[in-house]
């Protein structure tokens, strides 16, 4: 489930990107020449300008709730991977016993 999730998520990005560079933004963008050459002129003007922005939109709100899944279905997931090296390294140095400094020898030297 998680998997699935995750492949949808980056498919909605990929999209997001594709289809944001494709607005026309006031620099002229990629939007110019490009868009009216790939969709043969269909996606110019101001219906273009509708059917991207609400396009953008749908694919943001995808997108946010692929995000909002993917945080349930993870906290609801066992921990399985605990063989992790940070995971390790804490527990190590919860398991250590505390040393006392007051106890430690010094290592002064007083002679010269």
């Amino acid at each position: 489930m998680f998997s699935i999730l995750l492949v949808l998520l980056i498919i909605v990005a990929v999209l997001m990107i594709g289809i944001i560079l494709l607005q026309k933004s006031e620099g002229s963008g990629m939007s110019g020449s490009s868009a009216a050459s790939m969709f043969g002129g269909v996606l110019t003007g101001a219906a273009a300008g509708n059917f991207l922005t609400r396009l953008t939109a749908w694919l943001a709100t995808i997108f946010f709730v692929l995000c909002a899944a993917l945080a349930l279905v993870a906290s609801k997931m066992p921990a399985a991977n605990n063989d992790s090296g940070l995971h390790n390294e804490i527990l190590m140095q919860e398991n250590m016993p505390a040393t006392n400094t007051a106890d430690a020898p010094t290592n002064t030297d007083t002679q010269k």
